[in-house]
């Protein structure tokens, strides 16, 4: 027969045990957050001439550098290993805030703040994923690209390579983005008029 208090030892053992199984239970890493609620921290170029920029498609990461000095970190999105962004140090050797798409497919669509680096290759806002998904541009998060398009010039070093050193340090905190399952803003907004532009002057995209 059992007592009360050997009932109240078969609870808490099975408690325990309950516990003990969700506890070494693993969960699936979140799929991270959309990229137009990603704001990076920044710190003030001081010296402009001593500025450059670092990309690595390995990690899908973007390093505005003061010398030494990390001012921005941000997720990107880099080429396919079928239409790969190149590799290689260049310049951005031409900015425009407010661009659209010229060849199709996709067509007239935004590219707001871009900042080319080779002939029909830049740094642009776009939708990002964790996973290398473009046709060789360097997508960033609206926030991400408005503050880059301010720090850098025309002449700025832009330094592509698989990996990085910053990787291993602040390219590690960063959050994982994921714009997979954003709804698509309307054509109406995204291919006429000129307030998808307003928007990114703001910082922002639509209505998120």
């Amino acid at each position: 027969m059992k007592t009360p208090s050997m009932n109240r030892l078969l609870q808490t053992a099975v408690l325990v045990a309950a516990a003990a199984v969700m506890s070494s239970c693993t969960t699936r890493p979140s799929i991270g957050k959309f990229s137009t609620s990603f704001d990076p921290p920044t710190k003030p170029v001081t010296n402009p001439s001593a500025v450059k920029v670092k990309l690595s498609t390995g990690a899908q990461r973007v390093y505005v550098m003061q010398g030494n000095e990390v001012l921005l970190a941000t997720p990107c999105s880099v080429g396919t290993a079928s239409t790969p962004t190149p590799i290689g140090t260049f310049r951005i050797y031409s900015k425009q805030a407010n661009r659209r798409r010229v060849s199709s497919p996709g067509a007239g669509y935004p590219m707001s703040f871009w900042m080319e680096f080779k002939s029909a290759y830049g740094m642009h806002w776009g939708w990002v994923k964790p996973y290398p998904c473009t046709h060789g541009c360097v997508r960033l998060p609206i926030k991400s690209a408005q503050k880059i398009f301010s720090m850098v010039s025309t002449g700025t070093p832009l330094i592509i390579a698989t990996s990085h050193p910053e990787d291993a340090t602040i390219g590690k905190t960063l959050p994982v983005l994921d714009d997979s399952n954003l709804a698509d803003p309307p054509d109406s907004y995204m291919l006429k008029g000129n307030k998808v532009f307003e928007d990114a002057a703001k910082g922002k995209i639509y209505t998120y």
